[in-house]
């Protein structure tokens, strides 16, 4: 029987009610067909089809439950039915994982869990991007159009990935200390308040902190005027601040032991506290940060291999099982897919499926200015 033939089975399964949602994912990670957004598990499918590395698979994710959950429901299984060892690895942000890239010989990663359409089209700047067969993934016809076109205009028409999941980077905070009516009257500058200093976080990456600097100096982040203004915003929150975080589990425990009482925080991360039982309310203030998360094919990976897959985790009865393992939308549209009860209810979910209320970083202007803001935002960690 061929993966095809094997998907299909399984999907009409699930479909018919023979076997529930754990059960069905747990058969996903055995087909190697994970139940996550990250790139690995394809990049599994893809190698043991080339029988390149036949004794161990390479996973990169972005640890903390995500990878907790993969350990649980897709490696385990997978291992035990292929005997193949995935050899688990996480990265703190895009820009460790791109120098890993750079650095790896060809054909050592196949997909990519790409965040936001700026990575996108850095890895098209770097030649990385592959074209994908549409023909291929009939299931894309599914996808928010929103999402789509963004990575169209970076590739001339084409595209290299398929949007996946989407979410918000917004403020959390806990509300023994902070209260809803605080936090919707102060937005993005609740995180300069100088009443909460040593119990404020932040993420430590520069597009964010220059992000939410523009919105606390009452600016359009993807049109900044006065960026010394930014820059002050931006020393007074690392002034203000216990710390930066580095990875989604830190933010997590950093609220949870009630360590910081605000930080901006990932909307599915936050409902994965909320979840556990934290009281910790989350806010998207005007103007708020989205992004999506797309499956992005590297340039010389198989391609039908890549397509067939892609094409299956977009399946609505698999991109919903993720998107409620995962608390975040997926990039399904609405307006044409019925989503079931529990996505409606993830923090970012937009029911009209436009996005409008939402802000995106801009490509080519975050991508002009990389070189100075990320070298600028350096120096100002440090305490310049």
């Amino acid at each position: 029987m061929d993966d095809t033939k094997r998907y299909e089975r399984l999907l009409n399964r699930y479909r018919d009610g023979d076997i529930n949602r754990r059960t069905f994912l747990t058969a996903l990670g055995a087909a190697g067909v994970v139940a996550g957004v990250t790139g690995g598990p394809m990049g599994m499918l893809a190698r043991k089809a080339m029988a390149a590395t036949p004794e161990q698979v390479r996973f990169d994710g972005w640890g903390g439950v995500v990878s907790e959950a993969f350990e649980k429901y897709a490696f385990a299984p997978y291992t035990k039915k292929t005997g193949i060892e995935v050899v688990s690895g996480t990265f703190g942000g895009a820009d460790e994982y791109i120098a890993r890239v750079k650095a790896s010989q060809p054909g050592e990663f196949n997909l990519a869990h790409l965040s936001g359409v700026f990575d996108y089209a850095r890895y098209h700047g770097l030649e990385l991007t592959s074209e994908l067969n549409e023909d291929n993934i009939p299931n894309l016809k599914n996808v928010i159009p929103t999402l789509v076109e963004p990575l169209r205009k970076i590739t001339g028409g084409t595209i290299s990935a398929v949007p996946y999941d989407y979410g918000t980077t917004g403020i959390a905070y806990n509300r023994k200390y902070i209260s809803d009516d605080e936090a919707k009257a102060k937005g993005a500058k609740l995180m300069v308040d100088e009443a909460y200093k040593g119990k404020i976080g932040g993420w430590g990456e520069w597009k964010t902190r220059i992000w939410y600097g523009a919105m606390q100096s009452d600016q359009d982040p993807n049109n900044i005027q006065d960026i010394e203004a930014v820059w002050d915003m931006v020393r007074a929150h690392r002034d203000l601040a216990l710390k930066y975080w580095s990875s989604g589990a830190e933010l997590m425990s950093l609220l949870a032991e009630e360590e910081i009482y605000v930080t901006e925080g990932w909307s599915g991360r936050i409902k994965a506290l909320q979840d556990q039982g934290h009281d910790i309310g989350y806010l998207d203030p005007a103007g708020g940060l989205g992004w999506q998360e797309c499956l992005f094919v590297l340039r010389g990976s198989p391609m039908a291999a890549c397509e067939e897959l892609l094409n299956f985790m977009l399946e609505p009865e698999v991109a919903i099982a993720v998107a409620e393992g995962q608390s975040y939308p997926p990039a399904l549209d609405p307006q044409k897919i019925e989503l079931g009860e529990v996505i409606p209810t993830l923090p970012a979910f937009d029911p009209s499926g436009t996005l409008s209320s939402l802000s995106f970083f801009d490509p080519a202007y975050w991508n002009e200015n990389e070189a100075d803001w990320s070298k600028t935002f350096s120096r100002v960690q440090r305490g310049y």
